[in-house]
């Protein structure tokens, strides 16, 4: 049977066996879509070889950037962004060839494009790891100014401690690319002045289980915009199929 699946750690959160489980059954496609929970990213080639039926994997937290060591090519746009979150396998006999894609990019560039509406507030991208990789090539390709916030100040990146009413009110789009608040530790949030938050506001949380966060919950408090990650699942995850089947 051809197999599919997704590598990362943890993966109790994730909906994408259920979006393919159920998109092979409605459309009558003889394959099965497996979870390959990891310890470790070289643990990848294991997966592969176990799975001579594997054709393709979805990566997730926390590989989407060191997975890249394992691959043998490279889409150039998932070089660009310096991470990758889709994989085809191709097998020329026995011999497994790996070629990393990064479909987040589609994914959440059309679902902001839904949610904002054609504005283009300046935005905070919370978090550095793979997917705000991502996040920032988008914003960059639609024009839209950034800062990165992460949990030390860095030459590239703000602190939370240097988050202020003032640039609150600056950066009307927030972005969270943080698994904070991913189930099961639903009540973590991002660490921000939300009292400063408005009507004028624009949330946008990657996280998808629950589909309300916390840091959701706290913008719309305030009058804030909010925006959940599943659209953005369902569209790179559709991009991902096309990719495998190519």
């Amino acid at each position: 049977m051809q197999t599919y699946g997704i590598i990362g750690n943890p993966l109790g959160h994730s909906f994408s066996k259920q979006y393919f489980t159920d998109k092979f059954q409605k459309e009558e496609i003889d394959a099965q879509f497996l979870n390959f929970e990891i310890p470790s990213i070289d643990k990848i080639m294991n997966v592969v070889e176990e799975n001579q039926n594997l054709l393709g994997l979805c990566v997730t937290i926390p590989y989407k950037e060191d997975v890249m060591a394992y691959l043998d090519e490279i889409d150039p746009l998932a070089k660009e962004i310096g991470a990758v979150n889709s994989i085809q396998i191709r097998r020329n006999n026995g011999k497994a060839y790996l070629k990393g894609y990064n479909t987040d990019i589609y994914g959440f560039g059309e679902s902001l494009s839904d949610f904002i509406a054609g504005t283009k507030p300046k935005a905070l991208i919370l978090g550095t790891g793979g997917a705000s990789k991502a996040v920032a090539t988008t914003l960059k390709k639609k024009n839209i100014d950034y800062l990165f916030v992460s949990r030390q100040k860095t030459k590239t990146t703000i602190s939370y401690q240097d988050l202020n009413a003032e640039l609150i009110l600056n950066h009307k789009l927030i972005i969270n690319c943080t698994p904070l608040g991913t189930f099961p530790k639903t009540e973590a949030c991002p660490d921000l002045p939300y009292a400063a938050l408005s009507e004028a506001h624009y949330l946008y949380d990657l996280v998808y289980n629950p589909a309300k966060t916390q840091f959701m919950a706290k913008g719309e408090e305030q009058g804030a915009h909010t925006h959940n990650g599943l659209s953005m699942l369902h569209l790179q995850a559709e991009k991902s199929w096309e990719i495998w089947n190519e």
